[in-house]
């Protein structure tokens, strides 16, 4: 069984759409003790990392999350409030404390950024659309190619870090565009929008 947690976050539907296609059994719910005996969870998100955050703490579900031992998969704002700290949220020059289990900050995107050097054209913020990622080093991306083209929707995006299992550039930064520590795995990007590509990416953390 596969529980999504319910943390009012949003981005619900597209990920159960994508898991039913897939064929996987799923549950959407907030229950610990369901949370606790599912085989794996999925934390998805869009919106404000500080929201998020606080609606996992009011909910009681922190310490469930970090004490997890099975695969957890965090996608987008769901794998941005598993990181350290973010500056989404926050007054300007602090940070919203998160979940502490990836080694990396989340940080805002710089504006009017070229897309590469003497190209020209200005990369815009939000990051929205599709964008290619690179040195993919996890089980994860079994069977994907180097390039591989997936779906993005941020403004703040996750360093670099010892934890970083795939990269992508934006507005002049290289990012993680995926995250891995122990059990619990994040992508930046969102694989239940990212056609045969994402699916792949889904498959492979169910067969964890």
């Amino acid at each position: 069984m596969i529980a999504i947690v319910d943390y009012d976050a949003g981005n619900i539907c597209s990920v159960e759409n994508a898991l039913r296609r897939l064929g996987a059994e799923y549950e959407l719910t907030a229950d610990v003790q369901k949370l606790d005996a599912a085989d794996k969870l999925i934390l998805p998100g869009v919106g404000n990392d500080a929201r998020a955050v606080a609606s996992l703490r009011e909910k009681g579900l922190v310490d469930v999350l970090r004490g997890r031992r099975k695969p957890v998969l965090g996608i987008c704002v769901g794998m941005q409030i598993m990181c350290r700290r973010s500056e989404e949220g926050a007054a300007p020059g602090a940070w919203t404390e998160c979940l502490d289990i990836f080694d990396c900050d989340i940080v805002r995107f710089p504006e009017g950024a070229l897309r590469g050097q003497g190209a020209g054209e200005v990369d815009k913020v939000p990051h929205m659309g599709w964008n290619a990622i690179s040195n993919l080093e996890s089980k994860l991306f079994k069977g994907l190619d180097e390039g591989s083209y997936v779906y993005f929707v941020h403004s703040y995006y996750p360093t670099l870090c010892t934890d970083t299992i795939a990269t992508c550039r934006h507005a002049g930064v290289l990012f993680s565009a995926a995250l891995k520590y122990e059990n619990f795995y994040g992508t930046q990007f969102h694989p239940e929008k990212s056609g045969d590509t994402g699916e792949l990416i889904l498959n492979n953390f169910l067969a964890l």
